[in-house]
């Protein structure tokens, strides 16, 4: 049975699954497997609602990044960023979490891991996202 994590570190296990996923072109299930080998607790319920919520509803989600991410396309932008962005928009577009909770994980993601601008473009991007809840662009 999987151990039961923080939504936190599930928010990060799902964009570490979704980054590997993008850079190595392994399907998610062998990612899950390599990560739960390592340690990780990549078989979490919410973790994997996050991943297959973000897989089911991509092009979306890569639309509405784009719309709001002015002068970027989500295959410009870096792929710990662009995984960053999927899981926040599509935690934002499920209503399952307050919208400024998804922003502030998203940001303290980048924070932690990202260039140095990185945090308030994610900020930036989310912002606009969270203005136009049906994906229009501005």
């Amino acid at each position: 049975m999987p151990a039961e994590v923080s939504r936190r570190e599930a928010r990060r296990q799902a964009v570490i699954l979704l980054y590997q996923r993008d850079v190595t072109g392994l399907p998610v299930p062998e990612l899950v497997e390599n990560a739960l080998r390592a340690g990780e607790h990549a078989d979490d319920p919410f973790t994997r609602s996050l991943v297959d919520g973000v897989d089911a509803d991509r092009a979306m989600i890569d639309d509405r990044i784009t719309a709001a991410a002015t002068g970027w396309t989500v295959d410009r932008m870096a792929p710990l960023e662009r995984n960053i962005l999927r899981v926040a928009v599509w935690e934002i577009s499920t209503g399952n979490v307050p919208v400024p909770v998804a922003i502030d994980e998203a940001v303290e993601m980048a924070k932690k891991w990202c260039a140095a601008e990185a945090p308030s473009f994610v900020n930036g991007v989310l912002g606009r996202v969270a203005r136009e809840p049906t994906g229009e662009a501005a």
